[in-house]
């Protein structure tokens, strides 16, 4: 009973952090699981089936708070389905050791860029529409991400779009959690 309560603190701390940055959730939660004894793949499981509710309510949140630009949910939320399929096909037969230090430096990266074009003064363009040939892509890497790891979405989606500054953060985060 005191697992289960530690783990639904976490969880709702874990919910917090990703409906204020919208990355978090999965990240905090997969390491939680594994830490306990869990292997990946039932961690991963497990994230994914708690994320039915948390990224519901999340994106009525979003949605209710006008943070959502649904052109952006529909052009990335198909492809990252895909990913996911794909991602959790691979995590099933393979270990997935090797797409930690691979992740890491992904965002690493993308966190890296964000951090010269704000600090070198480069101002984002918000007039751009983001395209599908961009969402697409960036759906299926951030959903297999997501799947293989048990956490990614958000932190691959979210820095991808924000580092091209054609949106408003606040509409990057609610359409990436709704999506």
């Amino acid at each position: 009973m005191r697992k289960l309560i530690v783990l639904a603190v976490v969880g709702l701390l874990a919910q917090l952090v990703d409906g204020g940055l919208g990355m978090g959730y999965g990240a905090t939660s997969s390491t939680l699981l594994v830490l306990v004894g869990l292997t990946p793949l039932v961690a991963s499981a497990s994230v994914h089936f708690s994320e039915l509710g948390t990224n519901l309510a999340s994106g009525v949140a979003h949605w209710r708070l006008r943070n959502v630009d649904w052109s952006v949910v529909l052009r990335i939320a198909g492809p990252g389905a895909v990913g996911a399929f794909l991602g959790a096909t691979v995590l099933a037969a393979l270990s997935t050791a090797w797409a930690k230090p691979i992740m890491a430096g992904i965002l690493a990266m993308l966190g890296v860029y964000i951090i010269v074009r704000f600090v070198v003064g480069v101002r984002p363009q918000l007039r751009k529409q983001l395209t599908v040939k961009f969402l697409a892509p960036l759906g299926l890497f951030a959903g297999f991400i997501d799947a293989t790891g048990g956490g990614g979405w958000g932190p691959v989606a979210t820095p991808a779009l924000l580092s091209g500054g054609r949106l408003e953060p606040r509409k990057v985060i609610g359409s990436v959690d709704t999506a």
